[in-house]
């Protein structure tokens, strides 16, 4: 069996952080697990269809706006016993902001903190 560490093009820092999404969508009850320049990576309550894309604003410091990116399921597992699944997602299109937006986001917020420890 293949191990997903292997095919990550990008570090993932973790990020645990609730999602705003419309009440009833597919996103509703999710919360983020780890991020990177590439990706974000969910746990969900709901399964959620691979290759499905879908618009994820990252709102990435406060008093700043949102980069608005286009995202694509890769991956979809159901975890053990739970009524849960983890979500990998990849990052296809950035339409509103920049990568580099996201780049120096990660870099100040996690990459120093990790450095620190």
């Amino acid at each position: 069996m293949e191990n997903n560490a292997d095919k990550r093009r990008s570090t993932r820092f973790d990020c645990a952080v609730p999602v705003d999404g419309k009440e009833g969508a597919i996103f509703t009850s999710t919360k983020t697990v780890d991020i990177s320049r590439d990706g974000i990576g969910f746990i969900s309550n709901h399964q959620v269809p691979l290759n499905e894309k879908v618009a994820i604003e990252l709102v990435l410091k406060p008093d700043t706006d949102p980069v608005l990116v286009i995202g694509q399921v890769k991956w979809v597992r159901k975890i053990g016993q739970t009524e849960q699944y983890r979500i990998g997602l990849i990052f296809e299109d950035v339409i509103d902001g920049a990568q580099s937006d996201i780049d120096a986001t990660l870099n100040t917020r996690f990459l120093h903190r990790e450095m620190a420890a």
